[in-house]
């Protein structure tokens, strides 16, 4: 990839050329060992507190939110919709004489230039007028309270280790003999692959399939199991699913005996889905199989910090079995999402720099997934009840019901809250559909808060806007409560009215 000025702009942000490490505090309140958002969310605001701070990154402050992920695929993701909106905008009576033309490389550079932008917000200079020692180079543990970092020591009252996660690579014969795509190096394309191939259909993998198939490729998705986003509600993944297949793209589910290898033009796959063999030949390989903590080289041994294949261990508080040391973000956790790093950040700086007893199980953390329609969730899935035992009722409003998502030519979806037995105390919600990931956030606020349904009933919200269906929601759970006895009763009562 050439270096243009955004790319410049953004690297001299998050790992300048020309950065001289400071020299060492005798002695620190916190050294974080990972610049993504769970370290940088710590050392910002034990910074702010006052606390004398040492940040410590292998590579590019940001992680990979800024560099490989959030930022730079929701570019890419706009520009497919538009890209798909201009294709059917026949619906709605227009007329595009010409179809869509895409310009891939222009594409790229409006992702590049806003990552630039976002840049500042995550550049060591910032950091540095914060108050935050920033180092750059690879950090270990030496002892159970200091860190060595290019040369340097790093003494410390409490570390927090935020290294992250990276890219898993599944074992598939024929692999390692070809060259493929990560998260890490999707962003770094310069021309639109004309055939491509994604391993994986959870968000990632779901997400880049239709990205790449709106803006032109002809896309295979493959994925081991039936269907896509496996851990999601099956009504909504389904959902999904065919909105996948609409835009073009070929879904082999259920894939085995996967095997990989160099084609004259690119990769050569070979699988077996649904009782029929696959040879495919494609020019680029994405695999997004899943994620790995990033806990190689930091010689936690040495500090008496224990870990495993899932990361970092640590209890409630995200306190590690060194007492002195914490973890946060998705080197420890099973939320690997940038908003869950965020707030657990925030709960290690209390935890860590104070006499704090905050527990990372009472966060209550939804995600998305931002393909076309999106697909958002909070709280227990119906799996979930049943393998805990819960017993739940479930509430589902479709948006052909919604006024406003029927005007929008986007009614596909429903939204489906579940609710503890007996009561109207909401469990768990799942929305697929338009702006799912912004209408989740009204569910969340009233799981935090424990507002009941029959409450989010009350709520006016104007009219027509999708939010709607949250109303209704209430409204659905409110004619449960017309039984057989309050209907006589009402029947009594309007006799004598």
């Amino acid at each position: 990839m050439g270096m243009n000025d955004h790319d410049r702009q953004w690297l001299n942000s998050v790992h300048p050329k020309d950065w001289q490490n400071p020299v060492p505090a005798k002695r620190y309140h916190l050294v974080v060992i990972g610049g993504g958002t769970a370290g940088l969310v710590t050392a910002a605001g034990a910074a702010a507190l006052g606390a004398r701070v040492a940040l410590v990154e292998k590579h590019r402050l940001g992680g990979d939110c800024l560099n490989a992920g959030c930022v730079p695929s929701k570019a890419l993701i706009r520009a497919a919709r538009a890209a798909h909106a201009v294709r059917t905008a026949g619906a709605f009576g227009i007329r595009v004489p010409e179809g869509v033309s895409v310009d891939f490389a222009r594409v790229m550079e409006r992702m590049r230039r806003i990552r630039a932008e976002l840049s500042p917000h995550d550049s060591a200079q910032r950091f540095r007028d914060l108050g935050v020692d920033v180092f750059f180079g690879e950090g270990r543990f030496i002892s159970r309270e200091r860190i060595l970092v290019g040369g340097q020591v790093l003494r410390f009252a409490r570390a927090v280790i935020a290294t992250g996660a990276r890219a898993a690579i599944p074992s598939i014969p024929g692999l390692d003999q070809v060259s493929f795509l990560t998260n890490e190096t999707l962003f770094d394309l310069t021309e639109l692959p004309r055939r491509f191939a994604v391993l994986g259909a959870g968000p990632i993998g779901c997400e880049t399939a239709q990205t790449f198939a709106r803006l032109g490729s002809e896309v295979f998705l493959i994925e081991s199991a039936h269907g896509v986003l496996p851990r999601e509600d099956r009504d909504a993944a389904a959902l999904v699913e065919a909105a996948l297949r609409r835009d073009g793209i070929t879904l082999l589910c259920c894939g085995h005996d996967l095997r990989v290898g160099r084609s004259e033009h690119g990769v050569l796959l070979s699988l077996a889905s649904h009782g029929r063999t696959f040879q495919l030949e494609v020019d680029r390989l994405l695999v997004a199989t899943g994620r790995t903590p990033n806990v190689e080289g930091l010689s936690l041994e040495t500090a008496g910090i224990e870990y495993d294949r899932n990361g970092v261990r640590v209890n409630d508080r995200l306190q590690t079995s060194n007492p002195r040391v914490y973890a946060c973000g998705d080197v420890c956790s099973r939320y690997r999402f940038t908003h869950a790093a965020d707030f657990m950040a925030r709960l290690v700086v209390r935890n860590a720099l104070f006499p704090g007893a905050a527990r990372v199980g009472s966060l209550l953390i939804p995600h998305c997934t931002y393909t076309s329609p999106e697909l958002a969730h909070v709280g227990l899935t119906p799996a979930e009840a049943g393998e805990q035992g819960v017993s739940i009722k479930s509430f589902t409003v479709p948006f052909t019901r919604v006024d406003r998502a029927v005007l929008d030519g986007e009614s596909e979806g429903f939204a489906r809250v579940h609710v503890f037995q007996g009561t109207d105390r909401i469990a768990g919600a799942t929305l697929v559909g338009p702006h799912a990931g912004e209408l989740i956030a009204e569910l969340t606020l009233a799981m935090h808060q424990g507002v009941r349904l029959h409450t989010l009933a009350q709520v006016i919200h104007p009219y027509p806007t999708t939010a709607e269906v949250i109303r209704k929601l209430g409204d659905l759970y409110l004619v449960t409560r017309l039984t057989p006895l309050v209907r006589t009763l009402l029947q009594a009562w309007f006799r004598w009215l």
